[in-house]
């Protein structure tokens, strides 16, 4: 069973009309709680994926992580090659 909080947040009337015409005109969500919980969850993925790509960026500038990762492909590359698909 999923625990439900009841919170009470003051939004601008645009974002209440927005909200609720995305889960009664565009059905988007079963529920107008439903719509905020993806928006909430959108917003998440999306800065964890910039905070990934932000580490991603870092780690191909660093030297030391080139090489690491040269490395490993030496090692590894060979069994790579009998078990990804071509």
């Amino acid at each position: 069973m999923i625990t439900r909080v009841k919170r009470t947040y003051n939004l601008a009337p645009a974002t209440v009309r927005r909200v609720r015409e995305l889960a009664e005109e565009y059905a988007v969500a079963p529920s107008q709680d439903a719509v905020i919980e993806l928006a909430i969850d959108e917003l998440d993925r999306r800065l964890r994926d910039a905070r990934e790509g932000d580490a991603w960026a870092a780690a191909a500038a660093d030297p030391a992580f080139a090489t690491e990762s040269a490395e490993l492909e030496t090692a590894y590359g060979p069994a790579d090659t009998e078990t990804w698909p071509r």
